[in-house]
Formats: structure tokens, sequence, C-alpha cells
């Protein structure tokens, strides 16, 4: 989560930019700032890597989950001194990449979806899915209040994004989150990653542990992504991500010579 400052301000929420995350207080407006360091605001353009100021929040989070990812990595990555003098505030967004990208190497697609579910229970405490389903049992609320946390908690992780409403089973609701582009994807810049290490795994974690459906979009055009709480995921046979080619020109392990990402077989 990207948590840079909070700061007491004297002047009206209303003003401040749209990656200043606030709520009202008797003392004024408390905000929370985002990362991003593009002059804009915005994500760069596509084919550009857009820049952020990560500070010690951020990079405990990446340092936590490449560590955690290390663990089912360790016959691909290079265990020196240098790797095992790594502090928690030595990993930045590139080292998590990398560790997420050797760790795929040499699985299959089932099994590093596996690899990153058994990294995401390492992290919650025993009980933590049956408690979330109690607490968020699969409702418009449920569904409204994942979407608005995800915004500002998972903005280390992929960037800018903004709650959206979004069709479920026929009815209008605020449990869409837009991301503008995918900070995990541009920096990858593989889609065997985005589906195998993100999109799959997260849909399946939500909807099968947690109880509460949740399905991602991915646009490989843009690297924008939707993720919509409350409907549940096709089959990975009818997903349109199954079908996806690799981005030839900027992924490092890519076969530009494969209709689809190799990294989409079964094997």
């Amino acid at each position: 989560m990207v948590l840079l400052s909070i700061q007491t301000l004297p002047y009206s929420c209303s003003t401040l930019n749209n990656y200043t995350f606030y709520r009202q207080s008797q003392r004024g407006c408390v905000s929370i700032r985002c990362g991003i360091a593009e002059a804009s605001g915005e994500p760069a353009p596509l084919g550009q890597k857009t820049k952020y100021n990560d500070g010690l929040f951020e990079k405990a989070f990446m340092t936590l989950f490449a560590r955690k990812m290390e663990k089912y990595g360790a016959s691909k990555i290079d265990n020196s001194d240098e790797m095992k003098k790594k502090g928690w505030f030595d990993y930045d967004y590139d080292s998590f990449v990398d560790v997420s990208r050797k760790v795929m190497q040499g699985r299959s697609r089932l099994q590093q979806q596996q690899v990153v579910r058994e990294v995401l229970m390492s992290m919650l405490p025993p009980g933590a899915p049956a408690q979330f389903r109690k607490l968020f049992p699969p409702t418009k609320w449920a569904a409204e209040f994942n979407a608005a946390i995800t915004v500002p908690f998972f903005f280390w992780l992929v960037g800018p994004s903004e709650v959206v409403e979004v069709e479920v089973d026929g009815g209008k609701q605020k449990s869409g989150v837009h991301i503008k582009k995918c900070r995990y994807l541009e920096n990858s810049g593989c889609v065997g990653m985005c589906v195998n290490m993100c999109k799959i795994p997260t849909q399946d974690f939500f909807t099968n542990e947690f109880g509460l459906p949740l399905t991602m979009n991915p646009n490989f055009e843009d690297m924008s992504c939707e993720m919509v709480y409350g409907q549940v995921p096709p089959p990975f046979e009818e997903d349109p991500v199954s079908k996806q080619p690799c981005y030839a020109n900027i992924c490092t392990i890519a076969n530009p010579s494969s209709n689809v990402c190799p990294k989409l077989s079964a094997n």
C-alpha cells in the first residue's frame, strides 16, 4: 500500500488532486499521498515506464512479497551473499518483479498459480478466510466496500486506480476498480506473468477462499485493467486472456512465433 505521508491540511478536501486519499476530521483534512512521480499525475504513455516515488511502506510490502516468493524459487534465484544481505528496505519494485519472473520459469500455468495462492495464504493469520466470509458475505455492500479499499491499499502493486460503476447480475453498483495502467504489467511486460501470477490467482483467492466473487479484465492494448467485485469469473478456457499473444517487443521471454503466449498453456 502506498502511504507516503499523512498530514493535516487547513483547506478543503475538494482542492486535492485525484491521487490523494483523504478523510475529514475536526482539524481539517487528513491526506494520504500516493507515490506516482509523473509531473502530469497520470501514468506514463504506453511504451514508457511510469515513475514512482516509493517510500518505506511500499518497499516493506515489496520486500515481504519478494521474500515469500523467493522461497518457492530458491533453485532459480541467486542465493549469493549479496542477496542474503538485502535488508527490508533494499528491495524495489524491479526486484519484486524479477523474483516473480524467476518463480514463473520452469513451472506450468497451474503451478505458477498455486505458488501465488500459497504465498497469499502464508500472509494470513489462521482462520482468516472464514472470518472474511463472515464479515463480507457476497453482497452488494461487501463488493463495493472491497472495491473502495482496493484503490488505496493496492496502489503500490498496480498503480493509480479509481472506483467505477459496473453491472453485476443485471444491476448497477460501484464495485468496479479501473486500474489506469497496471504497474505489474508494465514493469514485467509479460502476458503470462499478468495472467498466471496476478489475474487468475487473485480471482481464485477472492472467489474460492474468501467467498467474494472477483473478475479481473486486463486490457493488453493500453495495460489498464478492470476489477469487478461480485462478478463470478469465467472458466479459463472461456476467458479472452487465454488466447492472448506475447508482448513480442518488450517481454524478455516472449515467443514471437506463437499465436498465444506459451506461458498460458497448461504445461
